[in-house]
């Protein structure tokens, strides 16, 4: 015991020895670098990876917040530690598969992602920056976390898509089991057939150019200029703007809700002021309105969205235990 004592004691006299002969200032930077590491530590190797103790409380802030705003209960202590750490660990480890794959997101499709974030929460994307700075957190702060979600649901999707199947006797045979005289509810549905020309925002064009950009043309259609001749000249959407802007016969949920309202109180064959979306601004006219019965079709759409995932989840639990399993993660709470 008392060599060990001595031992010990000569590392720490070995050490100020060291730091009474640095200058202050490497003195000053070594205690920093010391005092950094002291209060953050690796909590967890995950491969080649590692999960640092900083991550894990703001990681642990996060679900604490969400829980209190939701009203939810969480697990205590260490139980609640463990529970999230595991949680980043399985994140961390498809994170890995992505940087693998040389998967990436897009900026634009990240920034729209976000920008529709904040339009469900009914707010600009100014406002739900304030708000989150409000609630301790920052823009750049959501929009990594975004990212790596976005990354997350790319792996997954190509992992665990290709191993659900759903036949169509699969549909057939659940249909029986549910309602074996048939239908019981008629599924009636308002289509609209529509075109429309979208001006987005690019690194040239800022909202307000947009904005003014689509008033212009659609004062050149009130003078009687071609709808489909300006779609193809303007459009930056390329999917319909080949087509004249022509979207074909449109069901309620296809498009993003501020294009759906805006179209469902259109009277026909008249061109819409311009309608903000994630996307930009949408000029659009409905040329038709009809009916359709889809209660059948609708029905079968509804079981098979559901066995799609219930088997989904199924696949995806059981392709990350299978993951977890093959990798090398040291716990270190």
């Amino acid at each position: 015991m008392r060599s060990r004592k001595i031992a010990s004691l000569g590392r720490v006299l070995g050490l100020a020895a060291c730091l009474v002969a640095l200058p202050l200032t490497l003195q000053a930077q070594e205690y920093q670098s010391l005092e950094r590491r002291s209060l953050d530590q690796v909590v967890a190797v995950v491969n080649d990876g590692v999960i640092m103790q900083s991550e894990l409380e703001e990681r642990l802030q996060q679900v604490q917040r969400q829980a209190e705003e939701q009203g939810g209960s969480l697990p205590t202590g260490v139980n609640l530690r463990r529970q999230v750490l595991e949680r980043m660990v399985v994140e961390e480890l498809q994170l890995q598969m992505a940087r693998d794959a040389n998967l990436s997101v897009d900026d634009t499709e990240l920034n729209r992602q976000l920008r529709s974030i904040a339009e469900s929460n009914g707010m600009s994307l100014d406002a739900f920056a304030d708000r989150l700075e409000a609630d301790g957190m920052s823009l750049g702060q959501v929009r990594e976390q975004v990212r790596r979600e976005m990354l997350i649901r790319q792996v997954q999707q190509r992992q665990v898509g290709g191993r659900v199947s759903i036949s169509d006797r699969d549909v057939e045979r659940l249909l029986a089991q549910q309602a074996p005289g048939g239908p019981t509810e008629q599924a009636v549905i308002e289509e609209n057939r529509a075109r429309h020309i979208l001006i987005g925002m690019t690194p040239n064009r800022d909202e307000s150019q947009a904005r003014a950009m689509a008033n212009d043309i659609r004062r050149r259609l009130q003078q009687g200029e071609s709808f489909a001749a300006l779609a193809q000249e303007m459009s930056d959407d390329q999917g319909s703007a080949l087509n004249g802007g022509e979207l074909g016969w449109l069901r309620p949920g296809q498009t993003v809700p501020a294009f759906e309202e805006a179209m469902n109180e259109l009277p026909l064959n008249q061109v819409s002021e311009p309608v903000r979306s994630q996307f930009g601004y949408h000029l659009i006219e409905v040329l038709e309105r009809r009916r359709q019965d889809v209660t059948q079709e609708s029905q079968r759409e509804q079981v098979r969205q559901a066995m799609f995932q219930r088997r989904a989840s199924e696949a995806l639990e059981g392709w990350i235990q299978e993951i977890r399993s093959q990798a090398y993660v040291d716990i270190r709470l």
